[in-house]
């Protein structure tokens, strides 16, 4: 028999706290991304892995707390630990690979669309694989054209987003970035719930046993400090926050060092200018 679906047991609360996160997330992602673009050498992979790392844990936590809202009437919904962390690892290395074409690649041209596509199959690995960790007596079937349209909106969103931290200078900019970028995940994630049917394998009886929302509560503890103490760095470092119009990347400005932004050099650094004292006349006797 077909099972009773409710994504939204709790209303709106869900929805807008995962749409919350997701911005969060992904603010957090492009800021360092965007941040590893202005800087060479050993500074680079560090800032890309918090990219990576903040993104992947921002769009997993998005999930499971969307998640907290699905119910299913006539069978209790459980979790399986494994899976479920799984996603969460898979999301931050396949979305990491993403971020890192383009952190060293740059944001345009064939690497973005590789970067873009590698990020958006990430999103969209995390959601299904998360959704097989999910225990029910029954099973899921998914609309094969609806999780495709999925699939496509979460590497477009991907592509636009990596786009942004490589090009969206200023803070009123970015931030509006980050709202579309939670617009386009929390969307996708929905898509991929519209495409869900349930078929239980018993007859229909009153779901019991623990709330999904007192099951995965737990799991996001981890996850929820890590975009905390993420979001903590990116707060005390001087260039993140400002988001000035004028950074471009340190290592396409000759003479600038890697440490400085554009606009803002140590003149202290810089040789200084030679001055054309010319030749002393000679004396003629």
């Amino acid at each position: 028999m077909q099972g009773t679906v409710d994504g939204f047991s709790y209303g709106l609360v869900t929805p807008l706290v995962a749409y919350l996160m997701a911005c969060l997330g992904g603010a957090l992602g492009l800021r360092c991304t965007g941040r590893a673009l202005l800087v060479a050498g050993s500074w680079r992979p560090g800032w890309l892995a918090l990219a990576s790392a903040a993104m992947g844990s921002g769009i997993w936590t998005m999930h499971f707390i969307a998640m907290t809202g699905f119910t299913v009437a006539e069978a209790p919904v459980r979790y399986d630990k494994a899976t479920t962390f799984a996603s969460l690892g898979l999301a931050i290395v396949i979305v990491g690979i993403g971020i890192f074409i383009v952190g060293y690649r740059g944001a345009h041209g064939t690497a973005l669309f590789t970067g873009g596509t590698v990020t958006g199959l990430g999103i969209a690995s995390m959601h299904y694989l998360g959704m097989a960790g999910m225990r029910i007596d029954g099973r899921l079937e998914y609309d094969t054209l609806t999780v495709a349209a999925s699939v496509a909106v979460a590497m477009v969103a991907a592509t636009a987003a990596l786009w942004a931290a490589g090009q969206v200078r200023g803070f009123v900019r970015s931030v509006a970035a980050s709202l579309g970028m939670g617009v386009a995940v929390t969307g996708m994630h929905y898509m991929g719930m519209a495409a869900v049917t349930v078929h239980l394998h018993g007859t229909a009886t009153p779901s019991t046993g623990d709330s999904p929302a007192a099951l995965l509560a737990p799991m996001l503890i981890g996850p929820l400090a890590f975009l905390c103490l993420a979001g903590v760095v990116v707060i005390f470092d001087p260039l993140t926050v400002p988001g000035r119009a004028d950074w471009s990347p340190a290592e396409r400005r000759p003479g600038v060092p890697a440490h400085t932004v554009a606009g803002h050099v140590d003149r202290r650094d810089q040789p200084r200018p030679r001055r054309d004292l010319g030749r002393r006349p000679s004396r003629t006797s």
